[in-house]
């Protein structure tokens, strides 16, 4: 195939929204793709904030910085999402989210929405508690068994 017209279909594709052309011609072929994937971000530091303790010190909401490790907190603290999707903290753009760092929650409060294929799913929360921490960045893919949410006792 001339190089001429490989060049001629890479610069149509460029004026294009065509992604991907793959033509063949006799025994040649040739595919030509551009990858129109964005850089990956960077994952949005976890927001946490500690609970008062028992002397009564007031709790204190921490920036970015050195994290627990997740193997620290009882399993039963940690809210892990269920599913593969996107994580969501309110219902809608301009709602208030469902759950703030340290607020109590019940079990069953909803604490985000996971949206997979055009579904929208409620997770809720399966314990009462403190929400101590919220790893789930609004908008960003989340995968199936990642952590959430911490909730600690009251």
């Amino acid at each position: 195939m001339d190089i001429r017209k490989v060049k001629k279909l890479i610069e149509m594709l460029e004026e294009s929204a065509i992604d991907e052309i793959e033509i063949h011609e006799d025994k040649d072929s040739v595919r030509v793709s551009r990858n129109r994937l964005a850089p990956a971000p960077a994952a949005a530091p976890a927001r946490e904030i500690q609970v008062a303790g028992q002397h009564g010190a007031p709790a204190t909401e921490t920036g970015p910085g050195p994290e627990p490790a997740e193997a620290e907190e009882p399993e039963d603290n940690i809210v892990r999402s269920p599913m593969v999707g996107i994580f969501y903290e309110a219902q809608s753009p301009g709602k208030p989210s469902f759950v703030e760092l340290g607020q109590t929650v019940q079990k069953g409060d909803v604490l985000c929405i996971i949206e997979a294929m055009k579904i929208m799913n409620q997770v809720e929360a399966e314990r009462a508690g403190v929400v101590s921490r919220i790893m789930g960045a609004n908008g960003e893919p989340v995968e199936y068994g990642q952590p959430l949410f911490i909730i600690r006792d009251q």
